[in-house]
């Protein structure tokens, strides 16, 4: 990072529950005070122009920051299925609709998925979480978790895609694990964990 790091407030760039939720957990070790958008008071509206995951944690990093004046963590992740040719990728928010629900978000995607055998039915879960300064300086980092994609929904804990990705080697899907389980193995928990050792080192410098 371009800026040696003075202060440890940051606003969550996003206004996804569920995202602002696991973001505080998985930044509870960094030596930060995290607050999201009500908390500051703030109404921001951004549009995602960016046409990969890079382009647009960058675009909701800055807009954030510039508008808290203050440091900010966004993240932008998303599906990867390898028989759709890596659709939805950085548009798995938006694949089924711009005002879709996770519910329908999912739906849809099974149904464009009704013929691939259940041995071809292989993805990734990527994510991109980029920092930034409200100057606008950005560091990226990333993360990946590799699984399947189901025929059905299981499980009821988690958001978006995570009741139909199934990871095998845990035999459960991302919505069937705990929260401790899912903040140690999932592609926003990698990311962040590099995010962490960051800007831990920053601080300590």
């Amino acid at each position: 990072m371009v800026t040696k790091l003075k202060k440890e407030r940051f606003v969550i760039a996003t206004g996804n529950e569920g995202k602002v939720k696991e973001l505080r957990h998985l930044f509870r070790n960094a030596r930060l005070a995290l607050f999201d958008t009500t908390e500051l008071g703030l109404r921001i509206s951004v549009e995602e122009t960016g046409t990969s995951f890079e382009e647009n944690a960058s675009i909701k990093a800055k807009a954030y920051a510039k508008c808290a004046n203050m440091w900010s963590i966004a993240d932008d992740s998303g599906l990867e299925v390898n028989a759709l040719g890596g659709e939805p990728g950085y548009l798995s928010k938006r694949y089924a609709g711009q005002d879709a629900t996770d519910d329908y978000r999912m739906e849809y995607l099974l149904e464009c998925m009704r013929h691939v055998p259940n041995g071809k039915r292989e993805a990734v879960f990527k994510s991109v979480i980029a920092i930034s300064s409200p100057k606008g300086e950005v560091k990226l980092f990333y993360g990946e978790a590799s699984g399947r994609i189901l025929n059905e929904k299981k499980g009821n804990g988690g958001f978006g895609y995570d009741p139909i990705f199934y990871l095998p080697e845990l035999k459960k899907t991302m919505a069937e694990l705990t929260t401790d389980e899912k903040n140690s193995i999932s592609h926003r928990a990698k990311a962040a964990q590099k995010a962490i050792s960051e800007l831990n080192a920053i601080l300590d410098g």
